[in-house]
């Protein structure tokens, strides 16, 4: 029931002052019972109602602006001396020391700090603090579950993000973190996108501690192991250039473009080296580059990635991933955009025996190659939708893998501490933690670090921190459990038997999948030569004499093309020495009269 009731007012009154006054009520409306709906009504008896006497309260969550720290120092001289002592000299500040020393007040006031300092002393040695009461009690170690917590964040303080495409820890200590960033979409960023990438301290996520300023976006950023105030980065252009902290934020020597790669430098590694300052580089180009870098000028060595080892730079492969390990200084490996892993010699006799294997396994570029650092023959590479262990001992396959994941792979590497985990970075945004002794089919630990692809992945080397970048440019700081960084008890000798036994059933598998081809192809070769003689038998009378009157004219024409050579050899000799009459000439006359006198004799 819609109840409408409407005031009149006259125009002339719109605006003035309302002026309430009390009037008797009056009735607008009158609602007469209705008697049907008394049947519907139901008594509610006892009525039961629940009071709580607590104050209602609501919770509201506020972000507020973040707080930008800085740290500056400041260098305090040696102050307050008089105008007439000169600090520097020896012989006044030794004067005037001794003028003081000999005052009464001065004497005084060191001895009521001493009773003071004294006190304090005391007391310091009637109770150690910091002693130990149960050193020699075991503590019981408990399994705890496999887990890790984010410590910090760092995000690209430019408006326009780009990927942190490498990641690479201070050498010294988990103080520092250098991060590259690059926006790795041909032709995708603006002209206004930031070319520069940053050092970032650990514990102050606000701002860089330092800025490096590269001509082209840097790809890769590697600490030297042996200074750690110098960095090697590769280019988006292919420059090769590499940075001293001590002396500012541009480079302080790049390569020239002309002799530089002509594609993304991928990877740049430093090279174990008396000098400390030989590394080499890779790109899709397909070339591997030796540099020194007291010398920038042009590369010390070059190799082509030539699958065919006959060093056609047509024929090279694009590189993704580099691996060198300093344990063997003249061995290094490349991840190929073709899935392949080439295994290579640099000290190699030849240029052909420069690449030594092949491994083929991977359907998309390998993006990561990492050897194991407790067992060097065996190492990882990630690519496409697996990560794979290999042996070196086997090239047709490798031989343990993840299982098949629903997102691409992005990025993998080993614990430096414990030799059966490594980690997995994928394109969801997830970390995945393996451990291989105590599980093979599924990851330890799944973490979800953010909502986007994560691209690059470095672990810091005492194994507890592990540093992910992402797609915005944002660097997650992540804290793994002790668990997953402490060496298991017999934990080296359970892997060393894994991976023996892996390599072992590969080793028989590959023999059974020989013999198996080489039966198939004897078959094969069998069948091939019974079905010649099936089809000889099936030919007729008139078939075989056909058969044979044309391999008889064939080798009559094979005979007379021999024997005109022959004639034309004989000419060209007889022509060269007029004096001399060839028997083989005659012998050729003799032979084409016997010839002409068979024909009359068969015309007539």
């Amino acid at each position: 029931m819609e109840i409408v009731y409407v005031y009149t007012k006259k125009r002339s009154e719109f605006g003035r002052q309302c002026n309430f006054s009390d009037r008797p009520a009056e009735l607008h409306v009158d609602i007469i019972p209705d008697a049907t709906q008394a049947e519907n009504f139901i008594e509610r008896n006892p009525v039961d109602n629940g009071l709580q006497h607590v104050q209602e309260m609501s919770e509201h969550e506020v972000n507020t602006e973040r707080f930008e720290t800085s740290t500056r120092g400041v260098n305090h001289t040696e102050g307050g001396w008089p105008k007439d002592v000169n600090s520097q000299e020896v012989e006044q500040v030794t004067r005037y020391r001794k003028k003081v020393e000999k005052d009464e007040m001065y004497i005084n006031t060191i001895q009521q700090l001493s009773t003071v300092m004294e006190h304090c002393i005391k007391q310091n040695n009637a109770i150690d603090i910091y002693e130990e009461y149960f050193d020699d009690i075991e503590i019981d170690t408990v399994d705890e579950v496999p887990s890790a917590k984010t410590i910090n964040v760092f995000r690209d303080p430019n408006e326009i993000k780009r990927t942190a495409t490498s990641l690479s820890w201070f050498p010294d200590g988990p103080r520092k973190l250098a991060v590259a960033y690059c926006n790795m979409e041909f032709q995708g960023s603006s002209p206004d996108t930031s070319m520069e990438s940053y050092i970032w301290d650990v514990e102050n996520p606000n701002k860089p501690e330092m800025t490096l300023k590269p001509v082209s976006p840097l790809v890769c950023l590697e600490y030297n192991p042996k200074d750690s105030h110098v960095l090697l980065g590769g280019c988006y252009n292919g420059q090769i250039a590499y940075w001293d902290t001590r002396k500012g934020s541009q480079p302080v020597e790049m390569s020239p473009i002309e002799h530089s790669h002509r594609d993304p430098a991928y990877k740049a590694l430093w090279i174990q080296s008396k000098t400390g300052t030989e590394c080499f580089s890779t790109s899709s180009d397909g070339q591997v580059l030796w540099w020194d870098t007291r010398k920038m000028g042009e590369p010390t060595e070059k190799l082509y990635l030539d699958p065919t080892k006959k060093q056609d730079a047509t024929k090279a492969q694009g590189a993704m991933a580099l691996e060198y390990e300093p344990t063997m200084p003249t061995k290094f490996m490349v991840g190929c955009e073709t899935g392949t892993i080439m295994s290579c010699n640099r000290k190699a006799k030849t240029p052909a025996e420069k690449i030594v294997a092949l491994y083929h396994g991977h359907l998309g570029p390998v993006y990561s190659l990492q050897r194991n650092p407790f067992f060097p023959k065996n190492f990882l590479s990630v690519g496409d939708w697996k990560a794979r262990i290999w042996s070196e001992d086997i090239r047709e396959s490798s031989i343990m893998w993840t299982r098949q994941y629903s997102s691409y792979l992005s990025d993998g590497s080993w614990s430096p501490i414990r030799p059966s985990v490594f980690f997995v970075t994928k394109m969801d945004g997830t970390l995945d933690v393996w451990d291989i002794i105590f599980k093979q089919s599924d990851p330890t630990l799944s973490l979800q670090v953010c909502d986007e692809p994560l691209h690059s992945l470095k672990v810091q080397e005492a194994g507890r921190l592990i540093a992910c970048g992402s797609r915005s440019g944002t660097t997650t700081l992540l804290e793994l459990s002790e668990g997953l960084c402490t060496l298991q008890r017999n934990e080296k000798n359970l892997v060393t038997a894994m991976f023996e036994r892996e390599t072992r059933r590969e080793k028989i598998l590959d023999a059974r999948h020989r013999e198996m081809k080489l039966k198939e192809r004897s078959k094969s070769s069998a069948d091939k030569d019974k079905d010649e003689e099936d089809k000889e038998a099936d030919l007729g009378e008139d078939d075989l004499y056909d058969k044979a009157e044309k391999e008889f004219y064939d080798i009559i024409e094979k005979e007379k093309k021999n024997l005109e050579k022959k004639q034309a050899d004989q000419i060209d000799t007889d022509k060269a020495d007029t004096g001399k009459q060839s028997p083989i000439a005659e012998e050729g006359e003799e032979e084409k009269t016997t010839d002409n006198e068979e024909k009359s004799d068969t015309k007539k």
